[in-house]
C-alpha cells in the first residue's frame, strides 16, 4: 500500500502547478485509485505548501535587501554599533540585550536562532515579515519565533530589548548560539508533547473516579 507523502505533492505543484480545484480533484482520484493512506487532508497539505512557497520568496528577498542595503554608498554596516549601541545584562540563566536605534532607520535584524521575548521599551516603529507590516508603539511586547528576520523602520528613537535563555557569559558565544548565520542552518526542534500527554492521562484518570 503506498503512502502518498508530501515531496511528492510538492513536486506536481513545482513541476506541473494546478489550481488549487484541479489539485483537490488528482488528491481525491489518486488517493482512491491508488488506495493511498496519509495522515493529512488536502487542504493540509496545500496550505503548508503555499506557506511554505511564500516563506522561502520572503528570506529569499529579505536576503537580496540586506545585500543591497550593506552595499549602498550611504551604508551605515561598519558603524552600526556606533549608531545602534547595545547594552548587555546578565540574570540568573538569561542575557538580557538592550539596544537603542536613531529615528529615521532602515534595520535588517539577524535570523533568529531561538524563540524568545521582546520588548520595546521606548519610539515607534515599523516591523515587516513574512506576515506582513505592523507599526507598534512603546509599551509593546510579543515572541519571536525561530527563524524570524525583519526590516525595521523607526519612526522616532528606539529603544528594544530582547530575552534570551542561555547559561553562557560570553557574548559571542551566546551570539553563536542564539543568531543562525543563515537560515539554512537554523536549529529546529520538534515541539516536546510529554507534558501534554501527562496532563492527558491525568485528566483520563479523574474522569474515570468520578464516573
Amino acid at each position: 500500500m503506498s503512502e502518498l507523502t508530501m515531496e511528492m505533492i510538492e513536486e506536481q505543484i513545482q513541476n506541473a502547478p494546478f489550481s488549487r480545484e484541479e489539485a483537490r480533484q488528482q488528491f481525491i482520484e489518486k488517493t482512491a485509485f491508488l488506495d493511498l493512506k496519509h495522515a493529512f487532508t488536502f487542504d493540509e497539505a496545500w496550505d503548508f505548501l503555499e506557506y511554505k512557497k511564500k516563506q522561502t520568496e520572503f528570506r529569499e528577498k529579505i536576503t537580496r535587501f540586506e545585500e543591497a542595503v550593506n552595499q549602498h554608498p550611504e551604508s551605515s554596516k561598519d558603524e552600526d554599533h556606533k549608531i545602534n549601541p547595545l547594552k548587555h545584562s546578565f540574570a540568573d540563566g538569561q542575557y538580557i540585550r538592550e539596544i537603542f536605534n536613531p529615528a529615521g532607520l532602515f534595520i535588517v535584524t539577524k535570523i533568529h536562532n531561538k524563540t524568545h521575548p521582546f520588548f520595546l521599551m521606548e519610539g515607534e516603529m515599523s516591523i515587516y515579515t513574512e506576515e506582513g507590516v505592523e507599526r507598534i508603539k512603546a509599551p509593546h511586547h510579543a515572541i519571536t519565533k525561530v527563524g524570524a528576520k525583519r526590516i525595521i523602520f523607526t519612526h522616532t528613537p528606539c529603544r528594544f530589548i530582547t530575552v534570551h535563555a542561555t547559561d553562557k557569559l560570553n557574548i559571542e558565544e551566546i551570539e553563536e548560539e542564539i543568531i543562525a548565520k543563515s537560515f539554512e542552518e537554523l536549529k529546529l526542534t520538534v515541539p516536546d508533547t510529554k507534558q501534554i500527554d501527562r496532563l492527558l492521562v491525568q485528566i483520563e484518570e479523574k474522569a474515570q473516579c468520578r464516573s
